[in-house]
């Protein structure tokens, strides 16, 4: 191709890219693909919907900074303790449990900041409207 100026260059480019695009739409995934990638879309819908926990940014470094560490068990204890908490309406609680206390956003389920149980001696809490204390 011979390019005289550039508006015929930049024309013939829109015209490949136009044609290129038109053939990306038309080709299908193989079967299996497309049944694993709807699988996944699902599945990850369905995480979400069931409302895993969050971590807000400021509940990691707190976690990081206290050397607490959540493991799946504590996890859980989190997750069903933010379930009760809804049922009851609570929307911005404290969750202790045997190793922590966590501010969490019970709408977002959003763990927002956590500390070590045995630093809760003397500390404050505000702007919380309810409390559970877990085993």
């Amino acid at each position: 191709m011979v390019i005289d100026d550039q508006s015929t260059y930049i024309n013939s480019i829109g015209r490949q890219n136009k044609d290129q695009s038109n053939l990306k739409s038309n080709k299908k995934l193989p079967q299996n693909v497309e049944a694993f990638s709807n699988f996944l879309k699902n599945k990850i819908d369905s995480n979400n919907k069931e409302g895993g926990v969050k971590l807000s940014g400021h509940a990691l470094k707190r976690l990081e900074e206290r050397n607490l560490t959540m493991d799946g068990n504590e996890f859980l204890k989190i997750r069903d303790g933010i379930d009760k908490l809804k049922e009851k309406g609570g929307k911005d609680s404290l969750i202790v449990t045997n190793q922590a206390a966590y501010i969490v956003d019970v709408d977002k389920q959003t763990v927002v900041t956590a500390m070590d149980k045995n630093d809760m001696a003397e500390n404050v809490f505000t702007k919380i409207d309810s409390t559970l204390f877990l085993n």
